[in-house]
């Protein structure tokens, strides 16, 4: 087969994380993690770096097949009606938090397929008017560097993506959702009842969001590479 005859890769947009540090680049840069854009690309997708800059964002991502929100700092407290923050908010940026949430608005009401991770979670329960708790707690609450178990609600696009009704997840996080945004239903809670997966019965394009980091284990755990699949499968179908 020619390279001219190679089918096309659906095209999955990957918001930029700014980085005030990269050593390697010599600058501040916009990156996203290796460990993602590898998980994106063995499921057969075309990983796509989008620069979080204003602007019309339907035209934007009408070049893609499909979105993938990833993880990153914390959203500004504002942004969900809070009147104080917490003292471990950390990396709120206003530019990156204006572009995450209309990204998540427009991609719903398009119906791009959309998977949000950790953050990206976050993000699309706070554009549909959720809430979040600031602070999960100290070291026996919050889920810094630990993988538990997540129990998967029968029936979702979670359970089909990973066909699994219980994983085993790979987290970093000390928020969690507090109310649920409209519409939004879970999907996914782990033994503490943490919410760990979010879906949008009804809605016009594929969607999923967990709390977890699939692409930590994706590479050797086929349920957190299904993920991934699920999405580009989804964004082939599309197109």
């Amino acid at each position: 087969m020619s390279r001219t005859n190679l089918p096309a890769r659906p095209l999955i947009a990957i918001p930029a994380r700014f980085a005030a540090t990269t050593s390697a680049l010599r600058y501040a840069a916009e990156v996203n993690a290796r460990a993602l854009i590898e998980a994106v690309w063995r499921a057969g997708g075309e990983p796509a770096s989008i620069h979080p800059a204003p602007g019309d964002m339907a035209g934007r991502l009408a070049r893609f097949d499909g979105v993938l929100l990833p993880g990153g700092g914390d959203l500004a407290p504002h942004r969900y009606g809070a009147s104080d923050t917490h003292d471990s908010v950390y990396d709120v940026d206003d530019l990156q938090d204006d572009f995450d949430l209309e990204l998540a608005r427009q991609a719903l009401h398009l119906g791009v397929p959309l998977l949000a991770v950790c953050r990206g979670l976050q993000v699309v329960n706070v554009a549909l008017g959720g809430t979040l708790e600031q602070d999960m707690g100290g070291p026996q609450r919050e889920h810094r560097h630990v993988v538990h178990p997540v129990a998967i609600q029968h029936g979702t696009l979670l359970a089909q993506a990973t066909a699994e009704e219980k994983v085993e997840a790979s987290c970093y996080h000390h928020q969690r959702i507090s109310r649920t945004g409209t519409g939004l239903t879970v999907t996914a809670r782990a033994a503490d009842g943490t919410v760990e997966g979010l879906e949008l019965p009804g809605s016009t394009g594929w969607f999923t969001a967990v709390q977890w980091h699939p692409e930590d284990t994706a590479h050797e755990d086929p349920a957190q590479q299904g993920l991934f699949d699920a999405l580009v499968r989804a964004a082939g179908d599309r197109g």
